[in-house]
């Protein structure tokens, strides 16, 4: 039998034992206090968060990936976040990884037992040619998920890079992981239900996890999303607009500027900056490893 009674995230959460009694405005009053203590949790984490960042960065240096692997809601987190840094950094989507346990089909439907399985979260890496060069963040609210514990330990055998995201202490995970990070929100709002504060605490983490690498190899210039990939409208004038806002050019420029890139916001940039051509600002991209402070020292 699985023991769960000393598992902060099935603790019932004394707060909130009369839920079922409340009205919808208390009960979302209450709902909202349970949330404002999580960023507070998230923040104590940051130096092991921290760790996890750089060591993501230091892989996509290498030219390996970041995947992240869980199942149930952390699954699908993990596979959100993966999912957005391609429009928003403009990078391919296999370079950042999502797997969930069960495949595909668990995004929408629970697949039983899937996340039961040691065996099936090494061959989900295995299935992706897993190198040393890459980054596994194992992801589990409870941090014993056989699926990523499955996972990890055969990260950790090719020589990749491991971390894990569990909110519990002293989580199972935590001793698979070279990085563990552990965050402790306290009971859920609904007993067990993971999906609430340790589902908006890994979504925290993830995202930044994710953004602070994508900082640290060049995905932004100040503050500006600075490769973002123009696939709709709204990122076609949005994209003029970071163009606007990151060499102080009136729009027209800025759009003629980016049509004359191939809409490459970030080549748009150097040209406009540096004075270059396309072809001159593709090379000076190239000898600055893609940042486009460095294009201009």
């Amino acid at each position: 039998m699985i023991d769960l009674s000393t598992l902060t995230t099935e603790r019932r959460n004394l707060a909130t034992t009369n839920l079922d009694q409340m009205s919808v405005h208390e009960a979302l009053t209450k709902m909202n206090q349970e949330d404002k203590g999580v960023a507070g949790a998230v923040a104590l984490a940051l130096p092991q968060i921290e760790k996890v960042a750089t060591a993501t960065i230091a892989a996509f240096n290498k030219g390996g990936r970041l995947i992240y692997m869980g199942a149930g809601t952390s699954g699908r987190l993990g596979v959100l976040d993966a999912a957005e840094c391609v429009p928003t950094f403009g990078v391919p989507a296999s370079q950042v990884v999502g797997l969930i346990a069960g495949g595909d089909k668990a995004m929408t439907l629970a697949v039983e037992g899937a996340e039961d399985s040691l065996s099936l979260g090494k061959q989900d890496l295995i299935d992706l040619a897993l190198s040393e060069n890459d980054i596994v963040i194992g992801i589990a609210a409870s941090g014993r998920t056989p699926y990523v514990i499955g996972g990890l330990d055969y990260a950790k055998s090719v020589g990749a890079t491991t971390a894990s995201l569990s909110c519990n202490p002293n989580a199972e995970i935590s001793q698979h992981a070279a990085l563990p990070i552990e965050v402790d929100c306290g009971p859920e709002f609904l007993t067990g239900s993971t999906r609430l504060k340790s589902g908006t605490a890994q979504k925290l983490i993830l995202n930044m996890i994710s953004t602070i690498a994508m900082i640290g190899i060049g995905k932004v210039y100040h503050n500006l999303m600075v490769d973002v990939k123009p696939t709709n409208k709204k990122l076609v004038e949005r994209s003029k607009r970071i163009i606007m806002q990151a060499t102080d050019c009136p729009y027209e420029l800025a759009e003629v500027t980016f049509y004359e890139a191939d809409q490459d916001v970030k080549l748009a940039i150097v040209m406009i900056l540096t004075g270059s051509n396309a072809e001159e600002g593709r090379k000076k991209l190239v000898k600055a490893n893609g940042f486009v402070g460095k294009t201009l020292s």
